[in-house]
């Protein structure tokens, strides 16, 4: 399998970085709540937020896992790993934080998600990687690095919290679809 590093660690901060600059100069008349997206989201929106500080109202993780339009299709049973979002999102200018974007459809879930919690006066998205190649229309307001990438190519995240160190990866697919 072919791979190529997009991002090592320090193009991971400033990454990083960039979605913060572009979050901070935006809507400060609002409570702003970043919400991170299970899994590599949630580590995302709280770097997020170390680095704005006294301007987030809350942090939060959304599980997207009953919201998905593919679990018939998943033969399997989703792993639920529970929403936790402490601050209200009413009336709040609430911040998806996902790693990769691609198709949208993960970010369709989580504005049902989003939405099952109550009415924000304004959801924008934040990612670290925007990789096109989308099937809904969505797009990210806040992007740390963006890459075109076809089919038969798979973006992989990782980042300490979850994996070992920080660094963005760009995959080959083999013949059978396989990462």
């Amino acid at each position: 399998m072919k791979e190529t590093m997009l991002l090592d660690e320090a193009g991971v901060a400033s990454a990083v970085g960039r979605v913060v600059e572009s979050i901070a100069g935006q809507g400060r008349d609002l409570p702003l709540v970043l919400v991170g997206i299970h899994t590599r989201g949630v580590p995302v929106a709280r770097r997020v937020a170390a680095a704005l500080g006294n301007a987030v109202a809350g942090i939060g993780t959304l599980d997207i896992s009953l919201y998905r339009d593919d679990l018939d299709s998943r033969g399997t049973l989703p792993v639920l790993r529970g929403s936790d979002i402490p601050a209200p999102v009413d009336g709040a200018r609430v911040v998806l934080c996902d790693d990769v974007l691609f198709t949208g459809r993960t970010i369709r879930a989580a504005l049902d998600g989003i939405t099952a919690l109550g009415r924000p006066a304004r959801v924008e998205l934040a990612v670290l990687v925007d990789r096109g190649g989308r099937e809904l229309p969505i797009q990210a307001d806040h992007v740390g690095h963006a890459v075109e990438t076809n089919a038969s190519q798979r973006v992989r995240v990782r980042l300490s919290e979850t994996d070992e160190g920080d660094c963005v990866m760009l995959y080959e697919v083999g013949p059978e679809g396989d990462s």
